[in-house]
């Protein structure tokens, strides 16, 4: 089935639609691009990952990659990419072209895992171009209403940080050991968190492995090298979707905060 809707070039082992081979556009017809992970195994929520790849568990009955395209869109980013690979045919049949949703959806299919690092790199032919200052970058398992594009300030490649929220409830005790109240998950104070939101130049290209995770290779030597900066996000919604319940307090969330 797929291809019959999809165009294979052989060599980088990727798949797009006619209409959006990138560099073939208007110059001023060019909006940021963006790229979403979403090749992952997703162990921990097994067994819901036994038939579909973590990007397709749903939250409030829409799958979490259709909340990051609709994320996207709403911000004007309609050029996407997606990495796929395990089990990448749920993916592929449900979102098709993007032509549902208004937007450009193009794949980079993964033979075999290559971590996040691994990943980003195989979209460099789509993604390092001249006419390219820089693109973003997201997890398949985020959920957030931060505003990409403040990210791209500086033109340097930048990392969304978010406060560091404890996963238990938190006991105020005062100096007589009277309890005097509790906390349910506070945020820690001036503790922050990896969002898993970039924006990235095309210096990363240059620090990419071929097999690894980008959280340890290219993130720490890039921040060696004072070329990635930390962008906090305090009063945003986020959440990442890393167990079976994550998927019932992000659905909570997302009600709770108007976002639905």
């Amino acid at each position: 089935m797929i291809k019959d809707i999809f165009f294979k070039f052989s060599i980088k082992k990727y798949y797009t639609f006619n209409s959006l081979i990138f560099n073939n556009l208007p110059r001023d017809s060019i909006l940021m691009k963006a790229v979403i992970l979403a090749g992952g195994l997703g162990k921990r929520l097994k067994p819901l990952t036994n038939d579909r790849p973590k990007p397709m568990i749903e939250v409030l009955n829409v799958p979490i990659i259709e909340w990051q395209l609709k994320w996207f869109k709403k911000h004007n980013i309609k050029e996407i990419i997606i990495c796929v690979g395990y089990l990448k045919e749920n993916i592929i049949d449900y979102l098709g072209s993007g032509n549902k949703l208004g937007i450009n959806i193009g794949y980079i299919v993964e033979d075999n895992p290559l971590g996040t690092g691994g990943a980003l790199k195989n979209t460099s032919s789509l993604l390092n171009s001249s006419t390219d200052d820089g693109f973003f970058m997201t997890n398949g398992d985020i959920l957030t209403n931060i505003n990409p594009h403040k990210l791209c300030g500086d033109k340097i490649s930048s990392i969304a940080v978010v406060p560091l929220r404890s996963p238990y409830g938190v006991v105020n005790i005062d100096n007589e050991s009277n309890v005097i109240g509790f906390d349910e998950k506070p945020e820690i104070p001036d503790k922050w968190i990896n969002a898993g939101v970039y924006y990235f130049t095309k210096d990363v290209f240059e620090y990419l492995p071929d097999n690894g995770n980008i959280e340890v290779t290219a993130l720490p030597a890039m921040a060696n090298d004072q070329k990635l900066k930390g962008m906090r996000f305090n009063d945003n919604f986020w959440r990442s979707i890393d167990s079976h319940k994550d998927i019932d307090e992000a659905a909570k969330e997302l009600q709770s905060s108007n976002l639905v």
